[in-house]
């Protein structure tokens, strides 16, 4: 595993070499800036809240996260670098999570410059800090979560677009499934005990409990493992 560190390292460095990481953390901030006092009217409900901020995260990642990750695998087999990569004294695992912890630290840091919102909070009343930390905690885990999807789809094509839309397919499914909407009209055709098994699945089912400030270690395992097992499927994927 040592050449984990090298590869991180590289990969990591590799995103502010190019426009594309400052136009990505820009939209991303833009974005979430919008969503927080504009769609969420943030001023109008007088509570010193980010609820209005992080709730928006499932649907925010759904887009910039496949954006972001759609090149993880696939530019490497578009440009024949991936064969070159593999000819290095690195095994497919230590490769992987190279490029997959390069790209999660990348998106902390987005989630992370938000930083002045908590800044406007404290100035504007007084927040309950641990609801804070814990909206923080989930959306990174969640981010991480959405990216071993995308760095899945972007190990089975060379096609950028093609990752992108299997990217975006895959986390449509694992977020509409805690919707209400979906709950209220799988109800209708499956007994109970299958809509919330079906729930069971979703990004949001296990993310909103981050937003009460509750961390429960089923969430906290759910977002581990999906993103251990997408991994697994991509070195496997990798090595075929």
């Amino acid at each position: 595993m040592k050449q984990i560190c090298p590869l991180f390292r590289r990969e990591f460095l590799g995103y502010f070499r190019a426009p594309v990481a400052y136009v990505f953390l820009i939209v991303f901030l833009v974005a979430s800036i919008i969503c927080t006092f504009f769609l969420s009217h943030f001023y109008e409900y007088n509570n010193a809240s980010l609820e209005g901020y992080f709730t928006w995260h499932p649907w925010l990642f759904l887009f910039l996260i496949p954006a972001a990750g759609m090149r993880l695998w696939s530019e490497e087999k578009r440009t024949g670098t991936v064969e070159l990569l593999f000819t290095l004294p690195v095994t497919t695992l230590e490769a992987v999570l190279g490029k997959f912890l390069a790209a999660w630290a990348f998106l902390t840091l987005a989630v992370l410059m938000s930083f002045p919102l908590v800044l406007t909070l404290h100035h504007l009343g007084s927040p309950d800090w641990g609801v804070v930390v814990t909206s923080y905690i989930g959306s990174i885990l969640m981010a991480g979560s959405y990216l071993g999807v995308c760095s899945l789809t972007s190990a089975l094509t060379k096609n950028q677009v093609i990752s992108f839309v299997l990217s975006l397919l895959a986390c449509l499914v694992l977020v509409f499934l805690g919707w209400n909407i979906f709950s209220t009209f799988a109800a209708a055709y499956l007994p109970a005990w299958g809509v919330d098994l079906l729930a069971n699945f979703s990004f949001k089912t296990h993310f909103d409990p981050f937003l009460k400030g509750v961390v429960e270690l089923k969430d906290v395992v759910f977002f581990l493992s999906l993103t251990a097992f997408t991994l697994f499927l991509n070195v496997v994927a990798l090595e075929r």
